[in-house]
């Protein structure tokens, strides 16, 4: 028998409901708050009359997406039409993102990394007429496959200027034309289509209507009203194509509270510390880096060992905390003492006000729960895919177990599957996959449950715990399962070590394939006699590999013989984004690697 939880929903309805017409309630509601702030605004891309063109007010952002509206109009663009808009993180993305919601278009995202090959298979297989690019590269990567794309009428530039001269093409328009566009709009509608960068195989685009958002975004806002609130602030750096982040845009302008975007994100330390918000929310990596630059500084200035008895503190802090008891007197004064020796420095780097950060899109791990939220930045884990709109559990801060990914949102319910599989049924669900009724119907089962691929358990208090993916299961040679990414968090612990991951299916034991920290290698090599050698030169170095084999002990420590890692290899390289080993959210796409480090995964098993 199935294991199933369900929480009602708070908020129901939505078939009539738009997602643009926000815009218009908050412009009329509270015209002059202040919806978002543009770090560097650039007039030629986006010009704004008033005193000072950083700051977008809720009136003003309505009259912006007005005019674009108008402009699309001008185009030609119908409802229904696809828009493709491949552009970093920026105020002209949601701009053009809701304006293309107000005239009942359908928003395609493409990430701005994409590649020539990626982003005519978006655009081919999503029937897009229209294409909105960032940059001149984009341009020019566009126009090398614009020969496969018939159906393309229209390309814009955001850096040309060329949403300027849209919105001057569309000052003939009657705003009411736009307003008839709009009023048309229904839940049922798709608001667009947002195709998986997938660790597997080639994207498929998950069609998500303006209803599944909005009872997605509207449950969200009622459970997390810590995070959406007018009061809250983000700056929100990663990449708007990914659903969590979409998600995030549509709460801070449903709540009226402030978002800043952040285009790049090797500047989003600067502008944390700049505009101070109340949440911040990321990927996985971006706390596991955050902590070892933390603790890198500290053994810079010979004090690893008061980082060492920071993170014993923090852990044991946090793990108290869950205790019918609490923290004790005396570990309640040691906490302080180190919140004014460490943590608070930690907290500054994330602007000083952020007390609450919501991690998506990977686990986090206890370890790095614990820590940071005895370090007084607490991590909400939260479970999703591009399929729910994203979200479909989230811990709170009144109610959150590390570890785990929460508890269902209101309208949520979970099953676990015999096999171990997390089933859902919502109306935050998406409709099917465009132009792909095969994979829709391999993706739900015959009592209409959506299979969601990954593997995990419920507590008894309906606590969700993911152990890995169906297509991530390990099966060694002697039938052991093996969830890995709980054995790879405890080997990416170690300082010098990126990545890691697991091999072992069909094989006699674990291997591990490990990737080194660059700037932890010129430390480290610094530091053993061995300046400017790269990894490719030290990687046999048995100094070095006695560094990796202390992680894999550590993580061997944490779990059977049967499961430890019993080889390891490390890589020349890191795995990267532009190398195809990572997603955009940085998760490592497993047959990739399995593919290109084919040579490297033999030589684990040579010989042994």
């Amino acid at each position: 028998m199935r294991r199933t939880v369900s929480v009602p929903p708070e908020i129901t309805g939505g078939e009539a409901l738009g997602l643009a017409d926000a815009v218009w309630d908050n412009a009329r509601r509270d015209p002059e708050a202040v919806q978002f702030r543009r770090p560097d605004p650039d007039a030629r891309s986006w010009p704004h009359p008033s005193p000072d063109p950083s700051v977008v007010t809720c009136r003003q952002f309505r009259d912006d997406v007005l005019a674009v509206a108008r402009g699309l109009l001008a185009a030609g663009v119908q409802p229904g039409a696809r828009v493709a808009l491949m552009s970093r993180t920026r105020y002209e993305w949601t701009l053009v993102d809701y304006a293309l919601w107000a005239v009942g278009a359908v928003t395609v995202p493409v990430y701005d990394t994409s590649s020539a090959e990626q982003l005519a298979w978006i655009l081919a297989d999503s029937g897009a007429v229209g294409c909105v690019v960032e940059t001149a590269d984009h341009a020019a990567l566009l126009a090398g496959v614009r020969d496969r794309l018939p159906e393309l009428r229209e390309v814009w530039g955001i850096d040309s200027g060329d949403l300027v001269r849209l919105a001057e093409r569309g000052r003939a328009v009657d705003d009411a034309a736009v307003q008839r566009r709009r009023a048309a709009v229904s839940g049922a509608d798709p608001a667009t289509i947002v195709y998986t960068s997938g660790t597997t195989g080639r994207p498929k685009g998950c069609v998500l209507t303006h209803r599944n958002i909005h009872l997605d975004v509207a449950n969200a806002v009622a459970a997390l009203p810590e995070l959406f609130n007018q009061a809250a602030s983000t700056v929100l750096f990663l990449p708007l194509a990914h659903a969590f982040a979409r998600m995030v845009q549509v709460g801070m302008v449903r709540t009226r509270a402030t978002m800043v975007h952040s285009p790049n994100p090797r500047g989003v330390l600067q502008q944390l510390r700049r505009y101070r918000p109340t949440f911040v929310l990321a990927v996985p990596r971006v706390f596991e880096k955050a902590y070892t630059e933390a603790r890198r500084q500290a053994t810079d200035r010979h004090l690893g060992w008061l980082f060492a008895a920071a993170d014993r503190v923090a852990a044991r802090y946090s793990r108290a905390l869950d205790t019918t008891s609490g923290p004790g007197t005396g570990l309640r004064l040691l906490r302080g003492l180190l919140d004014l020796l460490v943590y608070r420095k930690l907290r500054a780097t994330f602007g000083g006000r952020c007390r609450v950060a919501v991690v998506g899109g990977a686990p986090l791990g206890e370890r790095l729960g614990h820590f940071f939220r005895g370090a007084g930045l607490t991590a909400l884990e939260g479970y999703g895919l591009t399929e729910t709109s994203p979200a479909l559990t989230a811990n709170r801060p009144s109610a959150m177990r590390i570890g785990t990914v929460g508890r269902p949102l209101p309208g949520v319910e979970v099953a676990i599957a015999d096999d171990g599989e997390i089933l859902v049924r919502s109306d935050v669900v998406f409709q099917g996959y465009w132009n792909n009724s095969a994979a829709t119907r391999e993706t739900f089962t015959a009592d209409g449950w959506f299979r969601t691929g990954d593997v995990g358990s419920l507590d008894d208090d309906g606590y969700l715990r993911i152990t890995g993916r169906t297509k991530e299961i390990l099966v060694t040679a002697e039938g052991k399962n093996i969830a890995p990414a709980p054995i790879e968090d405890q080997v990416r612990a170690h300082p010098l070590v990126s990545q890691s991951m697991l091999t072992g299916n069909g094989r006699p034991y674990v291997g591990a394939l490990v990737t080194i920290d660059p700037q932890a290698l010129t430390r480290w090599g610094d530091a053993h006699g061995r300046p400017h050698a790269s990894v490719a030169q030290l990687r046999e170095d048995p100094a070095l590999r006695g560094e990796v084999q202390r992680a894999i002990d550590q993580a061997n420590r944490s779990v059977s013989h049967a499961e430890a890692i019993k080889a390891f290899r490390i890589l020349p390289d890191d795995f990267t984004e532009a190398n195809g080993e990572l997603t955009p959210t940085l998760k490592v796409r497993r047959e990739a690697v399995q593919q290109q480090r084919a040579a490297d995964i033999e030589a684990l098993y040579d010989g042994r």
